[in-house]
């Protein structure tokens, strides 16, 4: 166990002294500890009154201890109690020692007595992750009142204790009420008697915690000792072996015990004051009984300690005194809470090396919100733990990796970062930090941000942005961008170390409700109010704000909403400024139709979320009551009747929001733009909009709109300007039920995305990069632009929902479509939305804004009628259906400019056809003049598809064409018309085998005769797709007679040269023909064909020259795996010679010829002679 070494007095006796001088002495360290700006100095967050009353803590004294919240039940404390309280929270022991030489044993007491913890918020601080609940700022509240210490007096062993319960506890790292908490486990073990034997000696607390037994565990009793000073544990221990960040559930147990039960503790004085009123015997039994409880323990170390001391020249005998590690810290010792600094560096390290895992990143962000936590209680440990995860992060080794393979780091480490960025900027910006605090941060960070492995602030375009210390305006921002050296995460924070909190004016806004302009002002003064005399702060809008962030992040919540008051109300002024500006220059801008922008750093996205900040501020000091009233916390700066804070919230949510900005340089910089939004978009949702607030929005949604380029609403925008799809979408929807012109308004110019026009000038970009970087293609920096472009989708389908059944705001909302949006996905998402919605199962369907899908229908057609899109089936398909709920006369209209809509084969093979079916016509109720009206229109089509592409439109045609005799022949000419140029022998089989279908064998034969024209299939091909055809073919001719079968054999003998696909066609004609196919006049004779006779005499020469042609090609390249397979070949090939008269002779002198020429190849001709002789 970790215990002080200080040696105290010499002399530790009672003695009697003034109790005005301890008074005096709690006055004198109020005197002597003042802050360093008395404007700024509140009393601790654990002092501050909780937003419900508290139980309370020891009582007065025996007969108090009711425990009742209201302090109008409790005695007035003591003047002992009031000066002890005093001093156990700011003084040393040591320095009370040093002051006093007679320090009476009752007022020892007190002090020692007060000096444990008060707050249970601090012990949940350390036992916890960070939970919030409703209306509280700490860590935890009780479930009846927050928990806390008391501000009773009591004697030693007496006083009342607090029977509140403490309040649930939740964690970033648990789910649900959070019962596996060291802090709710403790509260379980308090409540139900497992604390024991607790002893409180000096400044020191023992006790024992006994785990109750489980099903799977024994029943545990552990040791516990907690070693505290300035109402602070110092160091805890206990026998469970806890290794963790936070105190283990025992460390709580005893802790609360002493907070809530304080009369049941036994309370004893340092033990050096003990001893000290012992006589030598005294003492001598004191060691030795000492030694025979724990001899095995203690005997070498005291026998160690009696030779020392007994030898004269010994080290021992050169101190004057003895330590006493329950006399509390020495003066020089640093006052802090306990915190394992290893287990912070272990932990943190394990995290990131978990990587991507969800978990991990959400344990880290659960440790950023403790060390926010801690600075909030104005805990010195909160910059400590911070400065622990900052190394682990900076020793990440995947930081030099990424470095070295030049790739980014992933979009939530990256997140990671800027939040240990951002909590930098808090901890510097402490108003109350001490100028060698201030000194050590700065250089440790410089140290920081000067490593190679160090990230930068924007990824890989780390020079973009102002720094934080740039006022506005931001005029001659661009002209030394270039120059500006790297900027890691940590510049920020940098910059910060140079602001300081001296300024008069800043000291009298953040110390006054009340400050105004005086009534006569001096030259400058103009600037720091506004006409109606309210404070302004001029400083660079990110810096302003984070000075209201660092403020309420260390428990000046005060202070921080009057600063964000302040800032509010200059950017009002700049925001009239500017509008005054635009007035007189926009006659000239609407003429260019370009812009500049002088907002290269805007606040959405901004690594110090500025409007997020103020956003926060603002509506973290209203709260609803019980009656539904808003309580605006009665001290706090108030604004104007007929404003509040939620307004001036909403209110700055809409300037920032509305800023117009140019588009980040980076990948994570453009998505964290639009992350920062969606946020902000998130928290204004849930406001819910009185007549108050609905003022506001209509107010500054017609500034925006009339703000010209200072707004992203307004009429000229840059060509890189940040979209407003997001945030018009909010406006819309906010505006609609109260002022449906406005919203309409506002959002259809909001429809906007430049970026993506093919025309107009880049206009004075402001920004050295841009230039160049347009130059390869029209936008290669936005890597967020698929993202934008679904806003941009949304945007458009929440106003056609709104607009259904008004045709002419239907029709306005159209063009902003047709105009502005350019992915034809995304319209035809549209086009889809609104048919659903004009669509509904229950009710008629919405004529209007059906056509409204139509024509975004007819749009993507268009659009991707000559691009390759993978959906472009799909959206014919839809199309067609959506013109078949509009009507006849929208199908007619498709199929009359088909060309400009459909590919040739999209208009036969899926309009004509599925317009032309079945459940159209029943669909559409057509009668029979209409059926016919439609159908012409389809033949037309068909006809005019098959002569601009017969190849694949010549079928679908024909059988769009068959009830019509002349539309049919047409389209049969059209085919033999291209049959000799255009068509590929597979096309030609397939409508020939159509044309048998229908009953025109003849029409089918010629078909195919020209087919087998275009067909080549090799000696080695005996597998081909058109084998099947081929044989079909062979069939129809063969079915035909012996004319038709005469014609097509020279065919199939000119272009099949495969042995076997030639020995098939023989075999299947020298069998009886299958019948004339139908054809009036004749007939089947019966007899079967011979061989030796025409026609089929050429095809059996040609299948044994194949067979002959075929073996010698096989044989070149043969490998003896091959021989069986070869030898069964020349059987079939046999067979094939045996159909001729002579064909065994031929047959025999083949195979001589083979032995003759290949008589190398031994074993192979002995296979053969083996088999034919």
């Amino acid at each position: 166990m970790c215990v002080s070494t200080r040696l105290p007095a010499a002399a530790r006796c009672p003695h009697t002294v003034s109790l005005v001088s301890v008074d005096r002495l709690a006055m004198a360290e109020g005197r002597r500890e003042q802050p360093p700006h008395p404007l700024l100095s509140l009393p601790p967050a654990s002092k501050r009154p909780c937003l419900r009353p508290a139980p309370r803590g020891p009582g007065p004294g025996p007969g108090h201890g009711s425990g009742l919240p209201s302090s109008r039940y409790r005695s007035p404390e003591s003047l002992l109690d009031c000066a002890a309280k005093a001093v156990a929270e700011k003084w040393a022991f040591e320095r009370v020692e040093e002051r006093f030489e007679r320090i009476p044993e009752p007022v020892q007491r007190r002090i020692v007595y007060w000096s444990f913890p008060r707050n249970e918020k601090e012990i949940c601080m350390y036992s916890s992750f960070q939970c919030r609940v409703a209306g509280e700022e700490g860590p935890s509240a009780a479930t009846g009142g927050a928990v806390g210490a008391g501000s009773g007096a009591t004697t030693a062993g007496g006083g009342g204790g607090s029977t509140g319960t403490t309040a649930t506890v939740g964690a970033a790292g648990a789910v649900g009420t959070g019962d596996g908490l060291p802090f709710r486990r403790g509260i379980r073990l308090l409540e139900t008697g497992c604390v024991e034997n607790v002893l409180q000696v000096g400044f020191h607390l023992s006790g024992t915690v006994t785990e109750p037994a489980t099903s799977s565990e024994p029943e545990v009793t552990h040791k516990v000792a907690i070693s505290f000073d300035r109402c602070k544990i110092t160091s805890v221990t206990c026998g469970c072996g806890n290794r963790d960040i936070f105190y283990c559930a025992h460390v709580v147990a005893l802790s609360l015990y002493r907070i809530r039960k304080p009369e049941q503790v036994k309370l004893r004085l340092p033990i050096s004051e003990t001893l000290f009123q012992m006589n030598r015997d005294q003492l001598q039994k004191l060691v030795q009984y000492l030694i025979t409880a724990h001899h095995t323990e203690v005997l070498p170390t005291a026998q160690k300690l009696a030779d020392e001391i007994l030898s004269s020249n010994s080290e021992i005998n050169q101190v004057h005194g003895a330590p006493d590690p329950t006399a509390g810290a020495s003066i020089d010792d640093d006052n802090c809470w306990h915190l394992d600094e290893d287990q912070v560096r272990e932990q943190v390290k394990q995290f990131l090396s978990q990587g991507g895992y969800y978990g991990s990143g959400k344990q880290l962000n659960s440790m950023f919100a403790k060390v926010r936590e801690m600075l909030r209680m104005r805990d010195s440990n909160g910059a400590r733990m911070l400065t622990l995860i900052t190394e682990q992060f900076m020793a990440d080794p995947r930081l030099s990796l990424w470095r070295q393979q030049g790739t980014g780091m992933t979009d939530k480490c990256r997140q990671l970062w800027d939040e240990l960025g951002a909590l930098w900027v808090c901890v510097v910006l402490n108003p109350h930090c001490k100028s060698e605090e201030k000194s050590g941060w700065l250089k440790q960070l410089k140290k920081w941000g000067d490593l190679d492995v160090c990230p930068l602030e924007d990824g890989n375009y780390g020079s973009e942005l102002p720094n934080i210390t740039n006022a506005l305006p931001q005029s001659n921002l661009a002209q030394d961008s270039l120059s500006r050296p790297r900027r890691s995460v940590f510049s920020r924070a940098v910059e910060a170390c140079d602001l300081h909190w001296q300024d008069s004016h800043l000291q009298r806004i953040i110390s006054s409700d009340h400050y105004m302009s005086p009534s006569y002002q001096r030259e400058g003064e103009s600037l720091l109010f506004n006409p109606q005399g309210l404070p302004l702060w001029l400083d660079h809008v990110p810096t302003a704000c984070a000075r209201v962030d660092a403020l309420r992040s260390h428990g000046y919540s005060r202070e921080a909403l009057r600063l964000a008051v302040a800032i509010i109300n200059t950017l009002r002024l700049q925001q009239q400024r500017q509008m005054d500006i635009y007035k007189h220059q926009k006659k000239e801008l609407l003429q260019r139709g370009v812009t500049s922008t002088t907002n290269l750093e805007g606040w959405v996205g901004h690594p110090l979320d500025p409007i997020g900040c103020l956003f926060t501020t603002l509506t973290e000091t209203c709260r609803v009551d019980d009656d539904n009233t808003m309580d605006t916390g009665g001290n706090y700066c108030q604004p104007k009747q007929w404003e509040s804070y939620l307004t001036l919230a909403l209110e700055v949510a809409l300037m920032g929001m509305g800023q117009q900005r140019i588009m980040p340089e980076g990948l994570y910089a453009q998505d964290k733009v639009c992350r920062n939004e969606e946020q902000i978009v998130a928290k204004l949702q849930e406001l819910e909009l009185d007549e108050l607030l609905v003022q506001t929005l209509r107010k500054q949604a017609i500034q925006l709109l009339e703000a010209g380029p200072f707004s992203g609403l307004g009429e000229v925008i840059h060509r890189e300007s940040v979209p407003m799809h997001t945030f018009a979408k909010y406006l819309f929807s906010a505006l609609l039920p109260h002022d449906a012109d406005l919203a309409y308004k506002v959002a259809l110019r909001a429809m906007r995305l430049p970026v993506l026009e093919s025309s107009g000038g880049s206009g004075d970009v402001g920004h050295p990069h841009h230039g160049i970087s347009i130059v390869p293609s029209r936008y290669p920096r936005w890597f967020t632009l698929g993202h934008l472009e679904s806003q941009q989708c949304e945007l458009a389908s929440t106003m056609l929902t709104a607009a259904k059944g008004d045709m002419l705001r239907l029709r306005t909302v159209l063009e902003a479509i047709q105009k502005n949006i350019h992915s034809s996905s995304l319209i035809f998402k549209l086009a889809q939305d609104a048919f659903k919605i004009a669509t509904p199962a229950d009710n008629p369907p919405d004529i209007t804004l059906l056509n409204v899908a139509l024509e975004l229908g007819l749009q993507v057609m268009r659009m991707t009628l000559s691009t390759l899109n993978w959906r472009r089936r799909e959206m014919v398909r839809w199309l067609v259906t959506c013109a078949t709920e509009v009507g006849l006369r929208a199908l007619v209209s498709i199929l009359q400019s088909w060309y400009t809509l459909f590919t040739p084969t999209e208009a036969t093979s899926i309009v004509a056809a599925t317009v032309m079916s079945h459940n159209t016509i029943l669909r559409l109720s057509l009668d029979y003049p209409q059926r016919e009206e439609l159908a012409s229109c389809a033949r037309t089509l068909a006809l005019q598809c098959a002569m601009k592409d017969p190849q694949n439109c010549a079928l679908s045609a024909l059988t769009l064409c068959e009830k019509d005799h002349i539309a049919f022949e047409t389209a049969y000419q059209i085919v033999i018309d291209a049959a000799s140029t255009g068509m590929t022998y597979s096309q030609l089989f397939t409508i020939a085998r159509y044309m048998e279908h229908r009953g025109y064998p003849l029409r089918s034969f010629k078909l195919a005769s020209l087919a087998m024209t275009h067909l080549n299939l090799a000696y080695n091909q005996d597998t081909h797709s058109a084998i099947n055809d081929v044989l079909w073919a062979c069939a129809l001719s063969h079915s035909l007679g012996k004319n038709e079968l005469a014609a097509i054999i020279p065919l199939v003998v000119k272009s099949v040269h495969c042995a076997t696909v030639l020995s098939d066609i023989l075999r299947r004609c020298t069998m009886t023909a299958p019948g004339l196919a139908g054809i009036p006049g004749r007939r089947n004779s019966g007899k079967l064909m011979s061989t030796d006779k025409a026609p089929l005499r050429q095809l059996l020469d040609a299948t044994i020259s194949a067979y002959i042609n075929t073996t010698h090609s096989r044989l070149t390249h043969i490998s003896p795996r091959h021989y069986g397979e070869f030898i069964e070949f020349l059987s079939k090939a046999r067979e094939t010679f045996l159909l001729a008269l002579d064909g065994h002779i031929q047959f025999a002198q083949f195979i001589d010829n083979l032995k003759q020429i290949y008589k190398g190849k031994k074993k192979l001709m002995m296979l053969v002679r083996e088999r034919f002789g």
